[in-house]
């Protein structure tokens, strides 16, 4: 419940104090000056922390960061990322509009959405001026531009892509049995009962799949590009809650327990406790494999009529302490050489924000060859990619499945 409430702090501290004024100097268009403030800096780097893959990655990263730039990184390791909005919302509302605790935040959808319009970002324009946006693939992957339907302007720096796969243990799940769209996944659980399940709400990962079913189910996907219609939104979710009305009871311990997260969720699969799994990386099956986490015999799959596919971003919170800190930070995890190890599925396995046409031969050539894995499909493999929903439905479909079947959990 740690998100709702960040979003509770969020709107009490919007009526009292209004938009924040950002009242730093640093600029990224001058970038030999934020090198030069930079120094000597620490960055507080508040991101997901539950993945051993990721936090390694991470500390490769602050470990760059010190030797290059005298630059510390400190790890803050969340849970959910509206802990760090909470933060810099208490922070706001007790008038700290500097040397806040919060320097950069991994960020996207429902929490930048709320950042953004309260006022609480640093910027606009950062983003498209660091001197590694040259390379980002703006031009052929929208989502980069635009945050679950918010333009970005420059607020936020893009550093991974997303895509919604699936993935099955073949040596017990044939490939002719799995299914191929949210319904055929339900005619499947009623086959295979207590073999799928999915993360509860609040959880990302969780709200994920609700988003997959409602972009499938809903009758008419053009509302899921604005906000929520109060008055329709009963009707326009039913398809949805109908759906897993009869799904429920079909899941993993029947609906009455639920995986924690995607990490919990990937051991069930490991442990022959559950079939089918997902999560929001291409090639997080096969960095799985190669870390001894899962065995060899998992594959990947996805619903031939789509799946959800989005970015994720670094933001700098409006009264950050270190923001020249920052900035060098959101660079350098752009740079080719960042992006590459962050691509390799040995190392964390997410899919490049690059464009491989913009860079310099060696480091192109040094991304073609990069071996995806055993389990990672090839990108023609991965079908199209569904747009986001508006953060009001994220906000909207989690609390009525907390009313509904969080209860009891």
């Amino acid at each position: 419940m740690i998100r709702r409430a960040g979003k509770i702090i969020i709107a009490a501290a919007t009526l009292a104090l209004g938009f924040a004024v950002d009242a730093s100097a640093t600029d990224a268009g001058d970038w030999e000056a934020v090198v030069a403030e930079a120094k000597g800096q620490t960055v507080y780097f508040n991101a997901w922390g539950g993945s051993d893959n990721i936090n390694a990655y991470i500390r490769w990263a602050g470990g760059e960061m010190k030797a290059r730039y005298d630059v510390d990184v400190v790890h803050v390791k969340l849970d959910d990322t509206a802990k760090a909005v909470a933060t810099v919302v208490a922070e706001k509302a007790a008038g700290k509009n500097d040397d806040g605790a919060v320097d950069l935040i991994w960020i996207n959808g429902e929490n930048f959405a709320a950042m953004k319009r309260e006022g609480l970002l640093f910027g606009p324009g950062w983003a498209t001026r660091l001197p590694n946006w040259r390379y980002v693939d703006h031009e052929t992957k929208p989502t980069v531009l635009r945050d679950f339907t918010i333009p970005t302007e420059g607020l936020e720096s893009p550093w991974g892509g997303a895509k919604l796969v699936f993935f099955h243990d073949s040596a017990r799940t044939p490939k002719v049995d799995l299914p191929d769209s949210a319904a055929g996944l339900l005619k499947w659980a009623e086959a295979n009962p207590g073999r799928f399940s999915y993360p509860q709400p609040p959880d990302f990962t969780g709200t994920s799949f609700l988003k997959q079913v409602l972009v499938e189910l809903i009758d008419d996907k053009a509302k899921l590009q604005r906000p929520v219609d109060v008055a329709t939104f009963a009707t326009d979710a039913a398809p949805l809650f109908a759906y897993l009305d009869r799904l429920t009871p079909l899941l993993w311990r029947q609906g009455k327990a639920y995986p924690q997260n995607y990490p919990d969720m990937k051991q069930k699969l490991a442990d022959g406790e559950l079939d089918i799994i997902f999560a929001f990386n291409p090639a997080e099956a096969s960095s799985a494999i190669a870390n001894g986490e899962l065995p060899e015999t998992v594959r990947s799959f996805v619903f031939s009529g789509g799946t959800l596919g989005n970015a994720h971003f670094l933001a700098i919170p409006y009264n950050a302490t270190a923001k020249a800190g920052a900035l060098l930070l959101a660079d350098f995890l752009l740079s080719p050489e960042a992006q590459l190890r962050k691509q390799d599925p040995k190392v964390w396995g997410d899919p490049t924000v690059l464009s491989l046409a913009k860079l310099s031969p060696e480091d192109r050539s040094a991304f073609e060859s990069l071996d995806l894995g055993i389990a990672t499909l090839n990108p023609d493999e991965l079908g199209p990619a569904l747009d986001e929903p508006h953060p009001d439905w994220m906000t909207r479909i989690e609390a009525e499945w907390i009313r509904r079947y969080g209860a009891a959990n």
